[in-house]
This record gives C-alpha cells, sequence and structure tokens, in this order.
C-alpha cells in the first residue's frame, strides 16, 4: 500500500485519453474508516504527472458527511488561488487551497488522521 493510513483502494476507472493525457478514479478507505474518493485528469511529462483537474474528497465512513473536497473547478473567481479551493465541511464553506497532487493530498491524509 502507498501509505500507512490507507487500509484499501479500488480503481474504479483508469484511461488514456492521447499518449501523455491520463484520467483516473479510486476509492480508497483510510485506517479510521473514513472515504476518500479521488478523480484526477493529467498530463504525463516524463516520470511526472501534472495534475490539470482534480477532485478530492473526504467523507465518514457512512460516506454521508463531507469532510473535506478539494478541487479545481472554477466556483469561487474571488478565493485567493483561484480556481484551488477546499469545501470543508459542507459544499457552502469554500476555503482557499494551493494546487494539489495526489502525492501532495496523501500528505495532508496522514497529517490529519495523526491529530
Amino acid at each position: 500500500m502507498l501509505c500507512p493510513k490507507i487500509r484499501s483502494a479500488e480503481i474504479v476507472d483508469e484511461r488514456t485519453v492521447l499518449p501523455n493525457h491520463g484520467y483516473f478514479r479510486a476509492r480508497l478507505t483510510l485506517i479510521n474508516g473514513d472515504f476518500l474518493e479521488i478523480s484526477e485528469y493529467f498530463i504525463s511529462d516524463g516520470n511526472q504527472c501534472r495534475p490539470q483537474k482534480y477532485r478530492y474528497q473526504r467523507m465518514d465512513s457512512s460516506r454521508i458527511r463531507l469532510i473535506k473536497r478539494w478541487d479545481n473547478a472554477g466556483h469561487f473567481p474571488l478565493l485567493p488561488g483561484y480556481p484551488h479551493h477546499v469545501h470543508i465541511g459542507s459544499e457552502d464553506n469554500a476555503k482557499p487551497s494551493e494546487p494539489l497532487s495526489i502525492i501532495k493530498l496523501i500528505g495532508i491524509i496522514e497529517q490529519e488522521i495523526e491529530l
């Protein structure tokens, strides 16, 4: 497993769009029971992938209560760091965020679960 904070992972969809463009979607269960869904469209540049569009959604174990959702959809043009933002606890509570990748997200998850 990529991270000791992840109990299980399921790849739901993965596609090569062009030779250096791809998409994948995965569902993860974290060790505390939380659910994490990852959706990312990326460009591959040699050995590195750069997310172009992403949505990473963390919910409680019931998959009903939103904990956080990070995305870069253009919904909040007045927030610093636009289009990157995070919804905390509800759809209506959007805060600025930095650009994310799966690797950065896993680091955030590792820190948050330790709290």
